[in-house]
């Protein structure tokens, strides 16, 4: 008993010291790292000497100990501390790596190539150990030896794809473009699941005008010469749809299609982006092929549908809007349906069929019956159903009863929360708030809309958040905003010609008021869609000459060479205009979008069958 009581305070007193010991040590750690911090190197210095004869604080001191000593030049100290701890620790590849930094700040070349080559010899057979000798390579700032050592490794291991995603990212991170690619493209054949993420890390790090340019040429060559590889063929439609050449991509995307059997579901893919990116010749191009090569598959009901969908916005975007043509596309919906009996394209067709009886040919009584119907089928989905009820909202909007609209948005929100149709229910609201003057309800469900997951969600309520804040500072009535936000609901009833009189009206009324760029730009988009393209092209001007530096200067002129290049079929007026833009806004989020609508003017995408 006596002896193991006596033993206990031997082992009591031994601990104490020891955790004192550490106590001490760290805190001198601190004190030193803060000496090191500040640039105290003298002091610093002092500390570090006595702390690194303790190998236990080795792994605590050595960045700073020995990246000062390099940094002072004091190379015969950096060179025995690093010899001894290559010694004492010789699997550790940090050290070694540490060891070859000596000799790159001494500018002893020589040396340095022959410590570099010959720890690459020493672990190039082992892939794991050559990964990590890199990584600490790359870490130091020796991009060029981690590049020679996974090249090493490959070429020991025989495996022309070992190493591929490394070398990918050191090449992209020396900015060697074309190597970079190369090695990406290794990565992506490896695994086709690797696609999407080489796609993604593509779109970030080829920015500069020529890069998609060149990086298609390749594709092509190799195309060429592997035409059934999946990964050159997807990449190079990927390319094509980067630089909004649908064209390109539809001719690619049927080579393919037919070579490998899709049944036109990839050509499918890249209509549908077609449609989504405003090329409506194209897509309709597109889905036509469709129904024609593949007229008993799955691909031809939603094909034949999108033909029609791609139309109507063809259309709707063609102005002044030919009302006659509206009512062939109604025609067509009906026909559609009848053909393809109900199912989920076809109600799709009954909804949009709705639409145009609504908005363009004012037969709400028909179009109310035909949502009120397909909001009782049963086997719809929700949100189907969601999107009629939406509908709905803005047809009694439309036809002034606010009332029934904001009870059928609320319905949508509450049904729905936290999902993008109840967050477009919330906008709804928000924007009906807003044309009844009531700015303060607007503005609490825009906050809450700014951190919607939809990102178009996002920054619409972002922009009519913004139109509030700025336009009520200054003036704390609101009679302009409110006048403005009157107009707004007079567009969305179609009733354009009275919006121009009151756009023009307040442009006198409030002159010199923060408002009146966006006075400008709404009158400008209303006569483009009346079909006044001179009258829309003087405002655009005026707002590029006074305001082309507020928030809405890149957005005018993008609208104009829009105006001169789609309506007023001036080539040259829209390439002067695009080339000017791309130096006045370079950091527009329509750069890409003019640069590609300069590059389609000049002739770069030429179709040929």
């Amino acid at each position: 008993m006596w002896i193991s009581l006596r033993f206990l305070l031997f082992f009591g007193l031994f601990l104490a010291t020891v955790v004192n010991s550490a106590g001490q040590n760290f805190n001198d750690i601190a004190i030193a790292n803060e000496y090191y911090k500040s640039s105290d190197f003298d002091k610093a210095r002092i500390l570090y000497e006595d702390l690194a004869k303790d190998p236990a604080n080795i792994p605590l001191i050595h960045n700073n100990y020995y990246n000062m000593l390099l940094n002072l030049g004091a190379f015969d100290e950096a060179e025995n501390y690093i010899v001894k701890l290559t010694r004492r620790f010789p699997n550790d590849l940090m050290y070694k790596v540490d060891q070859g930094r000596l000799y790159c700040r001494k500018n002893d070349k020589q040396k340095e190539t022959q410590y570099f080559t010959q720890l690459i010899n020493d672990y190039k057979r082992d892939p794991n150990r050559i990964r990590i000798l890199a990584q600490f390579m790359f870490s130091g700032q020796l991009q060029e030896y981690a590049i020679m050592a996974y090249k090493a490794g490959r070429k020991e291991s025989s495996d022309p794809l070992l190493f591929s995603l490394e070398l990918a990212n050191a090449y992209r991170y020396t900015n060697n473009k074309q190597m970079m690619i190369d090695e990406y493209i290794n990565f992506a054949q490896q695994n086709p699941g690797n696609i999407a993420y080489v796609q993604n890390v593509l779109q970030s790090s080829l920015t500069e005008p020529d890069d998609l340019l060149k990086f298609e040429s390749y594709l092509i060559e190799k195309v060429q010469t592997s035409p059934d590889n999946r990964i050159f063929n997807e990449l190079l439609i990927w390319t094509y749809i980067q630089q909004k050449n649908f064209y390109g991509a539809f001719i690619q995307a049927r080579a393919v299609d037919k070579r490998l059997k899709y049944s036109g579901s990839l050509l499918l893919d890249v209509g549908l982006i077609s449609l989504e990116n405003q090329d409506y010749e194209n897509a309709i191009r597109i889905f036509q092929y469709i129904v024609k090569e593949y007229p008993k598959t799955i691909n031809y009901g939603i094909s034949k549908s999108l033909i029609i969908k791609s139309r109507e916005e063809l259309i709707k975007h063609t102005y002044p809007v030919d009302l006659n043509e509206i009512r062939k596309l109604a025609l067509d919906y009906e026909q559609l349906v009848e053909e393809l009996g109900l199912n989920n394209h076809s109600v799709e067709a009954l909804r949009s069929k709705a639409l145009l009886h609504a908005f363009y040919l004012d037969e709400f009584d028909t179009a109310i019956q035909i949502l009120e119907d397909l909001v009782k089928i049963n086997g719809v989905n929700s949100m189907f159903k969601a999107k009629c009820k939406l509908d709905l909202g803005d047809i009694y909007l439309f036809i002034d009863q606010p009332w029934e609209s904001t009870l059928l948005y609320s319905q949508v929100e509450k049904s729905h929360k936290e999902t993008t149709i109840g967050y477009e229910a919330k906008l709804k609201n928000a924007k009906l708030n807003f044309y009844k003057g009531e700015f303060a309800l607007a503005q609490e469900h825009l906050d809450i809309l700014k951190e919607a997951t939809s990102r178009e969600i996002a920054n619409d309520a972002m922009a009519m958040s913004l139109l509030i804040q700025d336009n009520s500072v200054m003036d704390t009535t609101g009679a302009a905003l409110r006048d403005y936000a009157s107009i707004e609901l007079m567009l969305f009833r179609n009733k354009k010609n009275e919006a121009i009189d009151s756009l023009t009206r307040m442009l006198w009324q409030y002159e010199g008021h923060r408002i009146i760029d966006e006075v400008l730009l709404l009158r400008a988009k209303t006569y483009i869609e009346l079909g006044k393209f001179s009258e829309a092209a003087n405002d655009l001007e005026r707002i590029v000459k006074s305001y082309g530096f507020d928030i809405n200067g890149d957005d005018a002129y993008y609208q104009l060479g829009k105006l001169y290049e789609e309506h007023m079929s001036d080539r040259e007026k829209a390439m002067e205009i695009y080339q000017d833009f791309l130096k006045k806004y370079p950091g527009s989020l329509y750069v890409a979008d003019v640069r590609n609508s300069f590059r389609k003017l000049r002739g770069d995408f030429t179709n040929v069958n």
